[in-house]
């Protein structure tokens, strides 16, 4: 694998005042050209998320959270509006300068793992660092403290093939946590696993938010999954419908702690 060549100086998101929100999406609108069409995808939408929070998207299909989730995670660029991280207009940068805040500040876990099949859990967790240039004595200690992090401090050298579900998603997380990021957006990251499983992967977000500060959002269909959070935001025909605390936010570790073990399901960490 040959290393990249140099990119553009990443953009100025600092940490920057705690009290401020992370993410400031002002009238936020994504407008699709399909043929003849234009089809709004995303409507006007204002919201305010803190550093910290952890946050669950919800709403039907169609709804119009992976659009905004697609763009919080500077994938799309928005037909109308702002989005400020950090305090930065990143809705204005262009393909250079999007890249580099997706790989320096922001973290994504997928439903379905995204693993390089033949690639080791440690080598998949080093691809952020190749990609940003860190050199290349410093990958594997970085990577290995990833690892360590999600529980899988003895399943560097495992194959994707050779691990359970539960730990598929924990080595995304790793990848995802691997360059310190400041945002943490993960779509449907239970979707593919059993119940017990989900359970242990949402423990581990709440741990990263607690212990971390890590800002979490995390797309779910799921209303059980979505009372781990400490905010749900509801989408629906590409508005923002609803925006509440959780009343009574579940505690994962003390959920799972109270399950039955499944002889079947294996070592889910």
């Amino acid at each position: 694998m040959t290393a990249p060549t140099s990119r553009p100086a990443a953009p100025a998101i600092a940490a920057g005042d705690a009290r401020a929100p992370l993410i400031g999406v002002h009238d936020l609108s994504r407008v699709y050209q399909v043929g003849d069409m234009q089809v709004p995808a995303l409507r006007g939408v204002t919201l305010e998320i803190r550093r910290g929070e952890f946050v669950a998207v919800r709403g039907p299909s169609g709804s119009g959270k992976s659009t905004f989730m697609n763009l919080l995670g500077c994938l799309d660029r928005p037909s109308g509006g702002r989005y400020l991280l950090a305090g930065e207009d990143v809705s204005t940068y262009d393909p250079d300068r999007r890249a580099q805040v997706r790989n320096r500040f922001i973290g994504f876990v997928f439903q379905g793992f995204n693993l390089l099949s033949r690639t080791t859990a440690l080598e998949n967790v080093e691809v952020p660092l190749f990609y940003n240039g860190t050199p290349h004595g410093e990958r594997e200690g970085k990577a290995r403290a990833a690892l360590a992090e999600v529980g899988l401090t003895d399943r560097g050298h495992h194959y994707p093939s050779q691990l359970s579900g539960g730990q598929q998603q924990r080595v995304a997380i790793a990848r995802a946590l691997v360059n310190q990021p400041a945002l943490l957006l993960a779509d449907e990251p239970t979707g593919n696993l059993d119940s017990r499983t989900s359970v242990d992967i949402m423990a581990l977000f709440q741990r990263l938010n607690r212990e971390r500060g890590l800002t979490i959002l995390l797309v779910t269909h799921e209303p059980d999954i979505a009372h781990y959070a400490q905010r749900v935001i509801v989408f629906r025909d590409g508005r923002l419908v609803e925006d509440r605390p959780v009343a009574d936010v579940r505690d994962a570790a003390r959920d799972l702690a109270a399950m039955p073990d499944d002889p079947h399901l294996g070592s889910l960490a």
